[in-house]
């Protein structure tokens, strides 16, 4: 998967989720579209843009519900990436074209977007190919490629197609290469230029560790679904992308750089793709001050927790070891996170926080590859632009498999009952499965359901969704929400100061561990994150919060007692998924005058 690919099944979070729930009534569809008459003329624009992510990398059109794609794969040779960069490097001059001619400031905003997201991807685009040899993994792409058509809201029907992808990926009875084969071919390539920066050495290690897992998810997936005359085409792969791991093993990895951090000008490009639009050292100095205020405010709960408790101590981190000491394993967990979520919409149509959607909420337990994948709490979206009735989902894992020959290292950070509230108010509702259910009921553009998202925006919210909730949650349950904010601030100036050396990996493990009172495999997790799996995007959750906590102390300033908050959060998510700038400039525009 190319640079750009990569770029934009990130931007939409490309996957589908769990059980199928009847659509929308075509009478309330239309109606929506007859309010948001721009929309129509927004979604012309983004097909532009949407033919060219389509024509490269099918494997979106499938994760957006499009079956004529769900036979087709991504060949991200060279030759297709300058192609691919050509046609977006044009289509740039059109969009800016259309922008200067368009009156609607709804859809302008919409193009302003396509524009900034189309020149970003050319960008990293030029610095992959200019500066970098990549980690490409095509493991992890192939299991993408699978697994959103083998997942239980992918309809019957569709889901032989992925026996047809799985032969394409392996080049058996076609003329293209294996998927494998090509990215050898790429890394190659950019190992016979000259003063190339090379993958971090923790990075290939932490990725050669996790493809077995991932490899064995995609059979199990197969399995599940009953399908056959898969074998010998999944042997033939497996061989393939354990030579492919082979291959980087003994020729990139000897030279690896021992160094993980970025350099400056590529963190840089990171954090502008998160939407942390401020200095770092501003960053910093933010996070810093609101950590040890949160602090403050968690030792006034765990005292109040320790007196109902009669703990012998009232230090927050005392008790926050004593309330994990509730751990819940098992098949019990699922049953608890189910039991929060329906309190927590209790609390919602109490407190009128915001107004909850039509259908319920998913939950559902990670399988060891998606573990491997992404080893934290997290949501993973509709399709947006064929939903037929498909649902966000939030998967929740529990333990990181192991590397062959390694332990489980254990997590305690999701598994007991206080933490349950202040996760579903973030993954769930009010949090991420508000913002894209939402966009399905409601009808946004596609500009703002697919190429917005830039995580400042997406993780501000979920952030401000445990802080309007965590009021009406039991004392326990505040101490621990307070604990994941700490955390979020601690993000915001350790993953800078990882990257520019004022802090050592060691020195990050042990605040996470000490402060914020994580197990050991999730500060692992989380030190990983910073400096090889993601460099920057951990900031944008405190970024994304600070910008949402100020946009509504604005809203509540200029409208004084007639500022209603379920009327707020209602249009904040109308909005779809805007950057901080935008949703600010939309509540101004047409939300405060409205309310006036």
């Amino acid at each position: 998967m190319s640079i750009v690919q990569k770029a934009t099944w990130r931007a939409v979070m490309v996957a589908l989720a769990l059980m199928p729930l009847m659509a929308l009534s075509q009478k309330s569809k239309k109606k929506r579209n007859k309010e948001k008459g721009w929309i129509a003329a927004s979604n012309r624009y983004t097909s532009l843009l949407l033919d060219i992510d389509k024509k490269y990398s099918p494997e979106f059109g499938s994760a957006q519900g499009l079956a004529e794609y769900d036979t087709l794969i991504s060949v991200p040779s060279l030759l297709n990436d300058l192609k691919q960069r050509s046609e977006r490097s044009k289509m740039i001059d059109s969009l800016q074209k259309l922008f200067l001619q368009e009156r609607d400031p709804m859809v302008k905003q919409d193009l302003a977007i396509l524009i900034r997201q189309t020149e970003l991807n050319i960008k990293l685009l030029d610095f992959d190919l200019n500066r970098k040899v990549p980690l490409y993994n095509p493991t992890e792409a192939v299991f993408d490629g699978i697994k959103v058509l083998l997942d239980d809201q992918t309809p019957i029907e569709r889901r032989a197609a992925a026996i047809v992808r799985l032969k394409k990926y392996a080049a058996q009875g076609i003329v293209s290469r294996p998927l494998a084969s090509i990215y050898q071919n790429r890394t190659e390539m950019q190992m016979k230029k000259a003063a190339m920066i090379y993958p971090a050495k923790q990075e290939i290690e932490i990725a050669l560790s996790r493809n077995p897992s991932i490899i064995e998810g995609m059979e199990t997936l197969f399995k599940k679904y009953k399908l056959t005359g898969w074998e010998e085409n999944f042997k033939i792969l497996k061989i393939q992308l354990q030579q492919y791991d082979a291959f980087i093993r003994s020729k990139v990895l000897p030279k690896a750089r021992a160094d993980y951090k970025m350099p400056g000008e590529e963190y840089k490009m990171a954090m502008e793709s998160f939407g942390v639009d401020i200095p770092v050292v501003e960053l910093d100095s933010m996070a810093h001050t609101a950590f040890n205020d949160i602090q403050k405010q968690m030792q006034t709960i765990a005292e109040q927790v320790a007196q109902k408790y009669h703990l012998p101590g009232s230090d927050y981190r005392d008790v926050i070891r004593f309330l994990k000491k509730d751990q819940i394993i098992g098949d019990s967990i699922l049953p608890l996170y189910e039991r929060r979520l329906k309190e927590i919409e209790e609390i919602i149509r109490r407190e009128k926080l915001v107004t909850l959607p039509e259908g319920p909420a998913f939950i559902k337990l990670a399988t060891a590859a998606e573990t491997a994948q992404s080893p934290a709490p997290h949501m993973v979206p509709p399709p947006f632009l064929n939903n037929t009735g498909q649902r966000g989902v939030f998967v929740l894992p529990l333990n990181m498999p192991p590397a062959p020959g390694e332990k489980t290292d254990k997590y305690d950070d999701f598994t007991f009952d206080a933490a349950a509230w202040t996760i579903i108010a973030h993954e769930a509702r009010p949090g991420h499965e508000m913002q894209f259910d939402k966009m399905v009921e409601e009808g946004v553009s596609q500009a703002r359901s697919l190429y917005a998202f830039n995580s400042a925006n997406v993780e501000g919210w979920g952030l401000y969704s445990e802080y309007i909730t965590l009021p009406y949650m039991p004392i326990e349950g505040q101490l621990i929400s307070l604990d994941y904010r700490l955390l979020r601030a601690a993000r915001a100036f350790l993953d800078p100061e990882l990257q520019n050396g004022t802090t050592t990996p060691s020195q990050a493990l042990e605040l996470l561990m000490k402060e914020v009172v994580q197990s050991h495999a999730f500060a692992q997790q989380e030190v990983e994150r910073y400096t090889v799996k993601m460099p920057g995007q951990a900031t944008s959750y405190f970024y994304g919060f600070t910008q949402m906590l100020a946009l509504r102390k604005d809203a509540e300033a200029a409208l004084g007692s007639k500022f209603d908050a379920q009327r707020f959060h209602d249009f904040v998510l109308s909005q779809g998924i805007l950057p901080p700038a935008l949703i600010r400039e939309a509540v101004f525009n047409t939300f405060i005058p409205k309310e006036k």
